[in-house]
């Protein structure tokens, strides 16, 4: 049976909620595929999410890895090309580390191509109408971090991507952007099934020009 690793974080930042994490469970909770889905809410720590995706990986196999976080800030789905070798952290973790200019996987390429159909994710997440992009910055954080761990972690054959969500309407900081939880869930189900059914990405633009 096709297996699919879906995760999301845990709140950090001083933050309540991460809505991350709340439509992976969602997604879960409706789950009626004939493929296995896995899901997963990791720490926003970069030892513990590491560690956790590698032993997810290496325990359920994945044929797809779709990691999600949060983008404070955002107005829409942004399905992520680009992970960088980078950890350069803004803020501390949930565990009060602070790493600077150092490597996700030392010794590992600088960067990595997701390897999911992103231009086609984004356009059928945007046809349900819910606002959706191809991102090329996942930030340096753990969610980078994550995403590069996923695709130098996963096996041959695996395809793994990262997608960022925005604020949940239901709990976002005032003045913020967001979408309502129910549509982040119904992007990320989108992104979980278009994965399965797409093995060749879409030949369309969808670059940026800054």
């Amino acid at each position: 049976m096709p297996t699919i690793l879906l995760t999301g974080f845990e709140p950090f930042g001083g933050d309540a909620v991460n809505p991350s994490g709340e439509a992976v469970q969602i997604v879960a909770s409706r789950w009626r595929g004939s493929e296995r889905l896995v899901t997963a809410v990791l720490p926003v720590t970069f030892s513990g999410a590491a560690a956790r995706l590698c032993e997810l990986l290496a325990e359920h196999r994945p044929d797809v890895v779709i990691a999600t976080g949060l983008a404070g800030g955002r107005a829409a789905i942004g399905v992520e090309r680009v992970a960088v070798n980078l950890v350069d952290a803004r803020i501390p973790d949930n565990d009060g580390a602070q790493p600077v200019d150092e490597p996700s996987v030392p010794g590992a390429a600088t960067a990595h191509l997701s390897t999911l159909p992103v231009k086609e994710i984004a356009r059928r997440i945007a046809s349900a109408g819910i606002p959706a992009e191809v991102s090329y910055s996942a930030g340096t954080f753990v969610c980078n971090h994550v995403f590069f761990t996923a695709l130098e972690a996963a096996a041959s054959g695996t395809r793994a991507g990262f997608i960022h969500v925005p604020w949940s309407t239901e709990h976002a900081p005032a003045g913020s952007a967001s979408l309502p939880l129910d549509q982040i869930a119904d992007a990320l189900d989108i992104a979980v099934r278009t994965s399965f059914e797409v093995t060749i990405d879409a030949t369309v633009p969808a670059g940026t020009l800054h």
